[in-house]
């Protein structure tokens, strides 16, 4: 996964500065999205990887596909990806299009997994307390895990704050050994 972000990082990165520049931020973010779907497709992957398909076919696909969802610049960008072999690191491009367009908008996406549904005075509480601990704008993207038993485990960026009961369980557990 390392070497994947490693090769996409440089891709990202000009994608970023390109769509800054040209003040297209948000039909980057949703081509890049699109285009890491598509990408993620099993189907599509044996496609790419398939020797007998061209780059030329391969690059009509994706773009008969995302049609009138990519501008020109974005399809230049998705012809270089194909031409280089790197069409496969799509998903991994967009994660970091979205990492770096948070930064420079002062946002943070956090994951909040939780036991059972959040509602949403729930969430803008978790919202407003990782805000004032890290000082940003914070985005709240919740899923339920059952496994966790209760409580919930918050991620942000690096961080991560267990405060499931499994996860009390498990620390009980290691401290009893």
């Amino acid at each position: 996964m390392q070497e994947r972000l490693t090769i996409a990082r440089p891709y990202a990165l000009a994608a970023f500065d390109v769509a800054r520049q040209q003040q297209e931020l948000d039909s980057w973010s949703a081509a890049l999205e699109f285009l890491a779907a598509v990408v993620g497709d099993q189907k599509l992957r044996e496609l790419a990887a398939d020797p007998r398909v061209g780059t030329e076919r391969l690059t009509a696909l994706l773009l008969d596909l995302g049609g009138a969802r990519f501008n020109e610049r974005q399809c230049n960008f998705i012809r270089t990806l194909v031409r280089a072999g790197r069409i496969e690191v799509a998903p991994e491009i967009a994660q970091l299009f979205a990492q770096r367009r948070a930064d420079a908008e002062g946002t943070l996406n956090i994951e909040v997994v939780s036991a059972y549904p959040l509602d949403q005075q729930q969430q803008d509480a978790i919202a407003q307390a990782v805000r004032q601990r890290l000082g940003r704008n914070i985005v709240v993207n919740s899923s339920i895990d059952p496994g966790l038993i209760g409580g919930a485990v918050i991620r942000a960026g690096d961080m991560v704050i267990d405060l499931s009961v499994r996860g009390r369980l498990a620390s009980l557990a290691a401290s009893l050994v």
